[in-house]
Protein backbone atom coordinates (compact mmCIF):
# COMPACT_ATOMS: atom_id res chain seq x y z
CA UNK A 1 0.00 0.00 0.00
CA UNK A 2 0.97 3.33 -0.85
CA UNK A 3 2.57 5.19 2.45
CA UNK A 4 0.45 8.52 1.17
CA UNK A 5 -2.74 7.00 0.14
CA UNK A 6 -5.83 8.69 2.25
CA UNK A 7 -6.76 6.61 4.80
CA UNK A 8 -10.76 6.06 4.32
CA UNK A 9 -11.77 4.39 7.37
CA UNK A 10 -14.76 1.59 6.15
CA UNK A 11 -17.28 3.26 8.83
CA UNK A 12 -16.69 6.56 10.91
CA UNK A 13 -16.98 4.86 14.31
CA UNK A 14 -15.30 1.54 16.03
CA UNK A 15 -17.84 0.68 18.76
CA UNK A 16 -15.47 -0.71 21.32
CA UNK A 17 -16.90 -3.75 24.15
CA UNK A 18 -14.53 -2.15 26.95
CA UNK A 19 -16.33 -1.67 30.26
CA UNK A 20 -13.29 -0.17 32.32
CA UNK A 21 -11.01 3.28 31.96
CA UNK A 22 -8.17 1.10 33.32
CA UNK A 23 -8.35 -2.29 32.07
CA UNK A 24 -5.45 -3.20 29.27
CA UNK A 25 -6.88 -4.42 25.99
CA UNK A 26 -6.48 -7.81 24.23
CA UNK A 27 -3.88 -7.16 21.47
CA UNK A 28 -5.86 -7.74 18.50
CA UNK A 29 -8.04 -5.03 20.13
CA UNK A 30 -5.59 -2.54 20.46
CA UNK A 31 -4.22 -3.11 17.05
CA UNK A 32 -7.69 -2.57 15.82
CA UNK A 33 -8.42 0.05 17.41
CA UNK A 34 -5.03 2.49 17.17
CA UNK A 35 -5.23 1.54 13.48
CA UNK A 36 -9.00 2.62 13.37
CA UNK A 37 -8.41 6.24 15.35
CA UNK A 38 -5.28 7.08 13.16
CA UNK A 39 -7.79 6.27 10.25
CA UNK A 40 -9.80 9.05 11.17
CA UNK A 41 -12.63 7.19 12.86
CA UNK A 42 -14.06 7.97 16.12
CA UNK A 43 -13.70 4.93 18.82
CA UNK A 44 -17.26 4.91 21.00
CA UNK A 45 -16.76 3.06 24.21
CA UNK A 46 -20.82 2.18 24.75
CA UNK A 47 -20.26 0.43 28.01
CA UNK A 48 -18.22 3.13 29.50
CA UNK A 49 -19.92 5.07 32.10
CA UNK A 50 -18.02 7.87 34.26
CA UNK A 51 -19.17 7.22 37.80
CA UNK A 52 -20.79 9.97 39.89
CA UNK A 53 -21.79 10.21 43.42
CA UNK A 54 -24.57 12.03 44.64
CA UNK A 55 -22.48 15.00 46.00
CA UNK A 56 -20.37 14.93 42.27
CA UNK A 57 -23.99 15.13 40.71
CA UNK A 58 -25.63 18.46 42.57
CA UNK A 59 -21.53 19.92 41.84
CA UNK A 60 -22.08 19.37 38.38
CA UNK A 61 -25.72 20.63 38.47
CA UNK A 62 -23.81 23.75 40.07
CA UNK A 63 -20.89 24.31 38.41
CA UNK A 64 -22.87 25.96 35.05
CA UNK A 65 -20.60 27.83 33.09
CA UNK A 66 -20.33 31.84 34.78
CA UNK A 67 -21.36 33.22 31.12
CA UNK A 68 -17.80 34.19 29.95
CA UNK A 69 -17.22 30.83 28.49
CA UNK A 70 -18.54 28.09 26.82
CA UNK A 71 -17.61 25.75 29.44
CA UNK A 72 -16.22 24.82 32.49
CA UNK A 73 -12.88 24.25 31.97
CA UNK A 74 -9.83 23.00 34.72
CA UNK A 75 -5.83 23.66 33.80
CA UNK A 76 -3.84 20.26 35.10
CA UNK A 77 -0.42 22.47 35.37
CA UNK A 78 -1.83 25.08 37.60
CA UNK A 79 -5.05 23.88 39.53
CA UNK A 80 -7.51 26.63 37.95
CA UNK A 81 -10.67 26.43 36.97
CA UNK A 82 -12.19 28.96 34.85
CA UNK A 83 -15.65 29.42 33.46
CA UNK A 84 -17.81 28.19 36.58
CA UNK A 85 -20.47 29.86 38.66
CA UNK A 86 -19.15 28.04 41.74
CA UNK A 87 -18.43 30.22 44.43
CA UNK A 88 -14.32 29.73 45.27
CA UNK A 89 -15.02 27.26 48.17
CA UNK A 90 -16.96 24.77 46.05
CA UNK A 91 -14.25 24.98 43.76
CA UNK A 92 -11.60 22.45 44.61
CA UNK A 93 -14.41 19.68 44.86
CA UNK A 94 -15.08 20.39 40.96
CA UNK A 95 -11.41 19.94 40.51
CA UNK A 96 -11.46 16.82 41.71
CA UNK A 97 -14.08 15.51 39.62
CA UNK A 98 -12.13 17.30 36.77
CA UNK A 99 -8.87 15.28 37.25
CA UNK A 100 -10.50 11.89 38.53
CA UNK A 101 -11.98 12.15 34.65
CA UNK A 102 -8.45 13.16 33.29
CA UNK A 103 -6.90 10.46 35.07
CA UNK A 104 -9.42 8.04 33.57
CA UNK A 105 -9.50 9.66 30.65
CA UNK A 106 -5.17 8.96 30.03
CA UNK A 107 -5.17 5.50 31.57
CA UNK A 108 -8.09 4.37 28.78
CA UNK A 109 -6.19 5.93 25.55
CA UNK A 110 -2.94 3.97 27.10
CA UNK A 111 -5.13 1.01 26.89
CA UNK A 112 -5.60 1.60 23.27
CA UNK A 113 -1.91 3.07 22.55
CA UNK A 114 0.38 2.35 25.06
CA UNK A 115 2.86 3.39 22.60
CA UNK A 116 1.70 7.20 22.55
CA UNK A 117 2.79 7.50 26.48
CA UNK A 118 6.44 8.89 25.93
CA UNK A 119 4.81 11.26 23.39
CA UNK A 120 1.93 12.57 24.83
CA UNK A 121 1.05 15.68 26.86
CA UNK A 122 -1.94 16.17 29.05
CA UNK A 123 -3.81 19.34 28.22
CA UNK A 124 -6.92 21.18 29.79
CA UNK A 125 -9.94 19.23 30.79
CA UNK A 126 -13.30 20.42 30.67
CA UNK A 127 -17.53 20.05 31.75
CA UNK A 128 -19.58 21.09 28.83
CA UNK A 129 -23.08 22.01 30.90
CA UNK A 130 -25.00 23.95 28.48
CA UNK A 131 -27.28 22.40 25.51
CA UNK A 132 -25.72 23.08 22.15
CA UNK A 133 -29.00 22.73 20.27
CA UNK A 134 -30.31 26.77 19.68
CA UNK A 135 -27.24 28.20 21.73
CA UNK A 136 -26.55 31.40 19.18
CA UNK A 137 -22.16 32.07 19.21
CA UNK A 138 -20.76 33.15 16.57
CA UNK A 139 -19.58 31.76 13.10
CA UNK A 140 -16.29 31.55 14.14
CA UNK A 141 -17.21 29.74 17.41
CA UNK A 142 -20.57 28.03 16.41
CA UNK A 143 -19.28 23.94 16.59
CA UNK A 144 -22.70 23.29 15.29
CA UNK A 145 -20.68 23.44 12.28
CA UNK A 146 -17.70 20.75 10.15
CA UNK A 147 -14.65 21.86 11.26
CA UNK A 148 -11.33 20.50 12.48
CA UNK A 149 -9.93 22.01 15.82
CA UNK A 150 -7.07 24.29 15.51
CA UNK A 151 -6.54 26.11 18.63
CA UNK A 152 -5.98 30.25 17.72
CA UNK A 153 -4.03 31.43 20.86
CA UNK A 154 -2.19 27.63 21.54
CA UNK A 155 -0.30 26.92 18.77
CA UNK A 156 0.28 23.35 18.54
CA UNK A 157 3.10 23.29 15.76
CA UNK A 158 2.21 20.11 14.41
CA UNK A 159 1.23 18.16 17.39
CA UNK A 160 -2.17 15.99 17.47
CA UNK A 161 -5.42 17.25 19.35
CA UNK A 162 -7.02 13.80 20.71
CA UNK A 163 -10.11 14.45 22.41
CA UNK A 164 -11.98 11.70 25.28
CA UNK A 165 -15.49 12.33 25.90
CA UNK A 166 -17.96 10.92 28.26
CA UNK A 167 -21.69 12.02 28.06
CA UNK A 168 -22.56 12.64 32.00
CA UNK A 169 -26.12 13.55 31.48
CA UNK A 170 -28.68 12.21 34.13
CA UNK A 171 -31.99 12.75 32.18
CA UNK A 172 -30.98 10.88 29.60
CA UNK A 173 -30.03 13.31 26.71
CA UNK A 174 -27.66 11.77 23.79
CA UNK A 175 -24.94 14.33 22.53
CA UNK A 176 -25.88 14.53 18.38
CA UNK A 177 -22.50 14.63 16.40
CA UNK A 178 -21.75 14.41 12.64
CA UNK A 179 -18.80 13.99 11.12
CA UNK A 180 -17.29 14.73 7.53
CA UNK A 181 -15.10 13.53 5.06
CA UNK A 182 -11.61 11.98 4.97
CA UNK A 183 -9.02 15.55 6.13
CA UNK A 184 -6.91 15.25 2.98
CA UNK A 185 -10.31 15.97 1.10
CA UNK A 186 -11.50 18.10 3.63
CA UNK A 187 -7.86 20.31 3.01
CA UNK A 188 -7.70 20.14 -0.85
CA UNK A 189 -11.18 21.50 -0.37
CA UNK A 190 -10.23 24.63 1.54
CA UNK A 191 -6.38 24.98 1.05
CA UNK A 192 -6.61 27.53 -2.20
CA UNK A 193 -7.99 29.71 0.54
CA UNK A 194 -5.60 29.83 3.08
CA UNK A 195 -3.41 33.34 2.63
CA UNK A 196 0.22 33.42 3.03
CA UNK A 197 0.84 34.94 6.54
CA UNK A 198 1.93 38.88 7.17
CA UNK A 199 5.51 38.36 7.43
CA UNK A 200 6.34 39.05 11.37
CA UNK A 201 2.78 38.24 12.42
CA UNK A 202 3.38 35.04 14.49
CA UNK A 203 6.30 36.84 16.53
CA UNK A 204 4.05 39.77 17.00
CA UNK A 205 1.03 37.27 18.46
CA UNK A 206 3.37 36.32 20.77
CA UNK A 207 5.35 39.41 21.92
CA UNK A 208 1.71 41.08 22.59
CA UNK A 209 0.61 37.77 24.61
CA UNK A 210 -1.82 36.35 22.35
CA UNK A 211 -0.63 33.06 21.65
CA UNK A 212 1.41 30.76 23.91
CA UNK A 213 4.49 30.30 21.81
CA UNK A 214 4.64 31.43 18.22
CA UNK A 215 2.23 30.42 15.59
CA UNK A 216 3.93 28.03 12.55
CA UNK A 217 3.14 27.87 9.43
CA UNK A 218 0.84 24.44 10.29
CA UNK A 219 -0.74 26.93 13.14
CA UNK A 220 -1.15 29.06 10.67
CA UNK A 221 -3.09 27.27 7.58
CA UNK A 222 -5.16 24.66 9.91
CA UNK A 223 -6.41 28.05 11.82
CA UNK A 224 -7.94 28.95 8.43
CA UNK A 225 -8.71 25.72 7.49
CA UNK A 226 -10.96 26.03 10.41
CA UNK A 227 -12.40 29.43 9.59
CA UNK A 228 -12.75 28.33 5.45
CA UNK A 229 -15.03 25.56 6.75
CA UNK A 230 -17.17 26.84 9.10
CA UNK A 231 -18.27 30.26 7.09
CA UNK A 232 -18.89 28.20 3.94
CA UNK A 233 -22.61 27.89 3.97
CA UNK A 234 -22.44 25.57 0.93
CA UNK A 235 -20.27 23.03 2.71
CA UNK A 236 -22.25 23.06 6.23
CA UNK A 237 -25.22 22.12 3.98
CA UNK A 238 -24.02 19.30 2.48
CA UNK A 239 -25.59 16.61 4.17
CA UNK A 240 -24.59 13.91 1.98
CA UNK A 241 -20.78 13.89 3.62
CA UNK A 242 -21.71 13.34 6.39
CA UNK A 243 -21.96 10.58 9.02
CA UNK A 244 -24.75 10.80 12.07
CA UNK A 245 -23.39 9.95 15.50
CA UNK A 246 -25.12 10.04 18.59
CA UNK A 247 -23.90 9.26 22.12
CA UNK A 248 -25.95 8.24 25.44
CA UNK A 249 -25.34 8.70 28.47
CA UNK A 250 -22.98 6.05 29.47
CA UNK A 251 -21.34 6.53 26.19
CA UNK A 252 -17.63 6.99 26.04
CA UNK A 253 -15.77 8.05 22.89
CA UNK A 254 -12.74 9.17 21.58
CA UNK A 255 -11.11 10.72 18.18
CA UNK A 256 -8.39 12.91 16.66
CA UNK A 257 -10.13 16.44 16.47
CA UNK A 258 -7.47 18.36 14.44
CA UNK A 259 -8.12 15.58 11.78
CA UNK A 260 -11.73 14.30 11.30
CA UNK A 261 -14.06 17.18 10.52
CA UNK A 262 -17.05 16.92 13.32
CA UNK A 263 -19.44 19.43 14.43
CA UNK A 264 -21.75 18.63 18.01
CA UNK A 265 -25.29 19.71 16.93
CA UNK A 266 -27.16 18.39 20.39
CA UNK A 267 -26.87 17.46 23.98
CA UNK A 268 -25.50 18.65 27.20
CA UNK A 269 -23.27 17.77 30.57
CA UNK A 270 -20.37 16.01 28.57
CA UNK A 271 -16.79 15.75 30.07
CA UNK A 272 -13.85 16.45 27.92
CA UNK A 273 -10.41 15.48 28.17
CA UNK A 274 -7.65 16.84 25.43
CA UNK A 275 -4.61 15.67 25.10
CA UNK A 276 -1.50 16.69 22.41
CA UNK A 277 0.59 14.27 20.75
CA UNK A 278 3.79 14.51 19.08
CA UNK A 279 3.00 12.91 14.95
CA UNK A 280 6.55 10.90 15.68
CA UNK A 281 4.66 8.54 18.31
CA UNK A 282 2.25 7.42 16.01
CA UNK A 283 2.12 4.21 14.61
CA UNK A 284 1.09 6.27 10.69
CA UNK A 285 3.05 9.27 11.48
CA UNK A 286 2.24 10.28 7.36
CA UNK A 287 -1.44 10.27 8.35
CA UNK A 288 -0.87 13.34 10.61
CA UNK A 289 -2.64 16.18 9.70
CA UNK A 290 1.12 17.93 9.79
CA UNK A 291 2.36 15.12 6.88
CA UNK A 292 -0.77 15.54 4.98
CA UNK A 293 -0.41 19.36 4.59
CA UNK A 294 3.46 19.49 3.79
CA UNK A 295 3.00 16.62 1.23
CA UNK A 296 -0.05 18.90 -0.20
CA UNK A 297 1.90 22.27 0.19
CA UNK A 298 5.40 20.63 -0.46
CA UNK A 299 7.04 22.55 2.31
CA UNK A 300 7.78 22.15 5.78
CA UNK A 301 5.40 23.77 7.68
CA UNK A 302 7.13 23.92 11.39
Amino acid sequence: MDAHAVARPPSPMLALPVASWTDPLAPALQAEAQEALESGSVLVFPRLTFALDAAEWRLLAAAESDGSRKNVSYDPATGVLKGTALPPDRRPALAAVMRRFADSAQALLLAVAPGYAPHLERARTSFRPTEIAGRAMPWRKDDTRLHVDAFPSRPTRGRRILRVFVNVDPDGTPRRWAVGEPFEEFARAFLSRVPRPLPGSAAVLHWLGLTKGRRSRYDHIMLHLHDAAKRDAAYQGDTARQHRLDFPPGTAWMVFTDQVPHAAHAGRNALEQTFHLDPAGMAHPERSPLRVLERLTGRALT
